[in-house]
């Protein structure tokens, strides 16, 4: 009953200052509706931005590194034991680029629980040859269908069909740059040579874009059969394992256990894309910070429209403790006015925050350097919403605590005389 009191009275005040509460609650909906839209549109880019490099990255690679031996011949001679031997122009072992038994490591990967899948790739440097001039490129001999589930390749083929790879014998998809610089259109014969000094004539099926300019002047796919074919080895022929993890955090931790089973180098994304993962937590701390100064403003701005209220309402004040309300619980009512007015502005905020979010989306953005994307990126995340909520509940709380304390302790007995 004393609660339904207490708020039938703050509701009073509140429509008797109509005009300063509705300041006091769009301020609050601005804050939140910029919140939302901020953190929103800033994530958003930061799934864009992330994605074009870690949706293309193996969660971990296995590869036979090429580096000079760590044992030289010098330290086997007994008689110079216990020596500083200093050895000059040390050179790389003639060690296998490709990983040996790599059919028994790819079934055992399979098998792993933590794994979504594995997709074996063959790395080729080659020069296509355009007349008297050899343009250096990159050629990735892949298994086509798991390439394509793993890491989305038809997403990035902006032209031809991906599966031509598998079905066409000894064709390419060029990346985009590459295919402007040597001028070849779809249907085109291109021919490259590798640094063994094979030539190949190639059927171009397709075009890829990353959206990543340096790569896509230099990177193009062939099917694993024509890579192995343009070099010269067998069908188990494999440079390259890429694993992607059903929970990518497990990647450092599989990667060092299967490193030292296997014997062969190991790459894990957390360590590979470090900077990436950083930039977007750098973006994300100003995406916040700037949300949570806009709710602070606004949180200023209730405390100014109470301060007036309480000033301007004395003697009202004053009248509720002579007649028995305790200095509690005028600062009930008064902590209840920037309540509702929080509660009310902040629900506003969130519709119309995620209004302002819809509308971003369905903006056209279109770059070549983009092929995939078709509209700004939004990102819907209910974390913001809840966010959202809760600091426009704490920040109009403590907006209107400390000027509700100020109206606990008038003296009813010096506002009456003074009137």
């Amino acid at each position: 009953m004393r609660f339904a009191l207490i708020f039938e009275i703050a509701k009073a005040l509140m429509l008797a200052r109509m005009k300063q509460t509705m300041v006091a609650a769009v301020g609050v909906t601005f804050s939140i509706t910029m919140f939302i839209a901020l953190l929103g549109f800033m994530n958003g880019l930061n799934d864009l931005l992330d994605g074009l490099i870690l949706n293309r990255t193996p969660h971990i690679r296995f590869y036979n590194e090429i580096k000079p031996s760590e044992e030289q011949p010098v330290q086997f001679f007994e008689e110079l034991q216990g020596y500083y031997n200093i050895i000059r122009s040390v050179k790389p072992s003639g060690a296998r680029v490709n990983i040996y038994n790599n059919e028994a490591i790819i079934t055992t990967l399979k098998d792993d629980p933590r794994v979504l899948g594995v997709a074996p790739k063959i790395n080729v440097q080659v020069f296509f040859n355009v007349g008297k001039v050899d343009i250096p490129g990159s050629l990735n001999g892949i298994d086509v269908a798991e390439e394509d589930r793993l890491f989305a390749f038809s997403d990035y083929v902006v032209a031809g069909d991906f599966m031509e790879l598998q079905y066409t014998t000894n064709s390419i998809i060029l990346g985009k740059g590459a295919a402007d610089r040597i001028m070849a259109e779809i249907g085109d014969y291109v021919q490259v040579t590798t640094a063994q000094g094979n030539r190949l004539l190639l059927k171009v099926v397709g075009y890829y874009q990353s959206g990543l300019g340096e790569l896509d002047n230099i990177q193009s796919y062939v099917s694993l059969g024509t890579a192995q074919k343009m070099i010269g080895e067998g069908s188990s022929f494999v440079t390259d394992i890429q694993v992607k993890m059903h929970d990518f955090i497990l990647a450092p931790k599989t990667a060092k256990e299967y490193s030292a089973i296997f014997n062969i180098q190991a790459d894990d994304i957390q360590t590979v894309n470090a900077q990436f993962e950083t930039g977007s937590d750098i973006r994300s701390m100003i995406s916040y910070a700037v949300g949570i100064t806009l709710l602070v403003v606004s949180g200023f701005g209730i405390y100014n429209i109470l301060n007036m209220m309480i000033y301007e309402k004395m003697d009202t004040i004053a009248i509720l403790k002579a007649i028995g309300f305790s200095g509690m619980d005028v600062q009930h009512i008064f902590t209840t006015i920037a309540l509702c007015i929080g509660f009310v502005g902040g629900l506003l905020g969130l519709f119309f925050g995620y209004m302002v979010c819809l509308g971003i989306e369905r903006i056209p953005f279109e770059t070549e350097a983009l092929p995939t994307i078709k509209t700004f990126p939004v990102n819907f995340n209910p974390k913001y919403y809840m966010i959202g909520a809760i600091f426009s509940l704490v920040t109009t709380y403590f907006a209107g605590f400390f000027p509700s304390r100020k109206a606990s302790n008038i003296d009813p007995v010096e506002i009456i005389r003074g009137k």
